[in-house]
């Protein structure tokens, strides 16, 4: 059985090899002229050799389709019918891309699950054959991004692969987000919460609800219209993801209040994707209100005039009018060691904060406008507060280091539910909006695929058994050679091989007894017969006992 729709869901770690890799084709639907075809010329930038606007657009999509297709196993083609056209875009916000898939399926050969729809892409691999009739995944993206000052103030897209976008928008994670989208990181389940067609979706079996201690599967309709709303309450309850979730996220970051009448003791905070990252040691300082003269006073968009009161301190900016970085990096000119900058909206959740700025090196957080305004009051008689982290709680995640879903109230039809929380850290790809520190690595999506049934397994988490525990390279991107750094425990057979996007061994580096601990191998970009190898992206596989791990590297010349 299937179903034919259109499912729009607006928009570092790679821990699998996959065995047989998909093949992940880009059709272009495109006019002359626009898009994919468009002529201008261009310089090759951060890997990507386009010499035009439209090759460096197509070029950065067949990357993403060779990242994905590289990890994900398939037998059948997915076919991703992409474009671009105008978007929304303002001067502060903008609806970046979207897609889906075109088709769900259920009850089919292969389907895990009865009476449960599939995304088409992922009921092809199961099936092991094309089940649909048309393309796979529609996938559109914003062509207004292209340095117009009324949108994103003038912000262009960025085609490179080497995540220098600067100010910019780098467009290989939006292609990678909104692909998973269509591979099957969404629900159908909307803002109603009624089923399509009657049918409960493969996703909505993972989606639990703590408050209830259920899964969106065994709800009533109204249940998981409440649920779609329950902020904080929300998590994704697949094995894989839970397990890997200590290997990505962050410990969650916390304000204790040291001194501050009546303020709890702890508030919750939110990060910003720029800044220095908090510690356990934390950073303690007196709370002080920001003044700049101009209505509204504080929000700290125009010269700062208590600059004297703000040194040694920590910043309490409200949010709007400007950007983060612009208020955060006043801050810190005017000497403030910190910055908490408070939501002007309503919410349970302190905002996720954007933006990239390399130059500001002083903590940067978030407090709801509930929050804020509590801080505000207590002014007067002094507030002193610690910016820290819980070793205990995970960034992100419940106490059972499940995963947040994305559950706004109100509901955000197309970014609700199929979206990890904005409260992960660090920023996850699959969160609703495209952040700064996001570049090409698939982090958590992986182990959600894994749960959906793309792969059968993925490696074990730190600490949970002997294995691998880190690989990692340096430098990334390389020219010619970059060191590849892996740990393991105990002392156990390795075998270390580069692969380029398509499954190829390229070379094997290492394979035999390695005793337990640090080890180093160098990769100097040549193939097994000594030739050098092409510029381009390609991945480090390291197997282990029974665990493999992956990393992506690029190679520039």
């Amino acid at each position: 059985m299937r179903r034919i729709l259109l499912l729009s869901a607006c928009f570092i770690l790679a821990t699998a090899f996959a065995a047989s890799s998909a093949v992940i084709t880009i059709v272009n639907l495109d006019g002359a002229g626009e898009g994919f075809n468009d002529p201008t010329a261009a310089a090759p930038v951060g890997g990507n050799p386009g010499v035009t606007v439209g090759q460096q657009r197509l070029n950065v999509f067949q990357e993403a389709a060779n990242i994905w297709g590289a990890l994900l196993p398939s037998n059948v083609t997915i076919r991703v019918r992409a474009q671009f056209n105008p978007q929304t875009c303002g001067a502060t916000s903008a609806v970046l891309g979207s897609a889906g898939p075109v088709q769900v399926f259920r009850d089919f050969a292969g389907a895990e699950i009865a009476a449960t729809w599939y995304h088409v892409a992922l009921a092809n691999k199961l099936a092991n054959v094309d089940l649909s009739v048309s393309d796979d995944i529609n996938a559109t993206f914003n062509s207004n991004i292209n340095g117009d000052p009324g949108c994103l103030g003038g912000t262009n897209w960025y085609y490179g692969f080497d995540g220098n976008e600067g100010t910019n928008i780098e467009l290989l994670p939006v292609v990678l987000h909104e692909l998973g989208h269509g591979l099957g990181f969404s629900t159908l389940v909307g803002s109603t919460g009624a089923e399509s067609g009657g049918f409960q979706d493969l996703y909505e079996t993972f989606i639990r609800d703590n408050t209830l201690g259920l899964t969106w599967d065994n709800m009533t309709q109204t249940q998981r219209a409440t649920s779609a709303v329950n902020t904080n309450n929300v998590v994704w309850n697949g094995s894989f993801v839970t397990a890997h979730a200590p290997l990505q996220l962050d410990d969650a970051p916390l304000m204790e209040v040291n001194s501050g009448g009546s303020l709890p003791p702890t508030i919750p905070i939110g990060t910003a994707s720029f800044g220095a990252a908090l510690t356990l040691a934390g950073l303690t300082g007196d709370v002080v209100l920001v003044d700049d003269v101009t209505a509204p006073v504080t929000d700290g968009c125009e010269a700062l005039v208590n600059g004297a009161a703000l040194s040694g301190n920590i910043a309490l900016i409200d949010r709007g009018l400007c950007a983060f970085t612009v208020k955060a990096a006043a801050a810190q000119a005017a000497g403030a060691i910190g910055v908490i900058i408070a939501n002007n909206v309503a919410g349970t959740t302190p905002p996720a904060l954007g933006g990239t700025d390399p130059s500001i090196t002083i903590p940067v957080v978030s407090v709801t406008q509930a929050d804020g305004n509590a801080i505000k009051a207590e002014l007067g008689a002094g507030v002193n507060v610690t910016l820290t982290v819980d070793p205990n709680q995970l960034a992100g995640a419940d106490t059972s280091n499940r995963v947040k879903l994305f559950a706004p109230n109100p509901y955000q039809g197309g970014s609700s539910i199929s979206h990890f929380d904005v409260s992960a850290s660090p920023n996850l790809l699959m969160e609703p909006a495209i952040n700064g520190n996001l570049s090409s690595d698939v982090d958590l999506t992986l182990a959600h695929f894994t749960d959906l049934g793309w792969l059968d397994t993925l490696p074990t988490a730190v600490g949970r058994g002997p294995g691998i525990t880190v690989l990692s390279n340096y430098p990334n991107p390389f020219n010619p050679a970059t060191t590849i750094r892996y740990e393991i425990s105990p002392a156990q057979n390795v075998t270390l091989s580069i692969y380029d996007v398509r499954g190829g061994l390229v070379r094997t580096l290492e394979r035999g007894m390695r005793t337990s601990g640090t080890h180093h191998s160098l990769w100097n970009g040549r193939d097994e017969r000594g030739n050098a190898v092409a510029s381009g992206v390609y991945y480090v596989r390291l197997v282990a006992a029974s665990e493999t791990m992956t990393r992506k590297i690029v190679l520039l010349k």
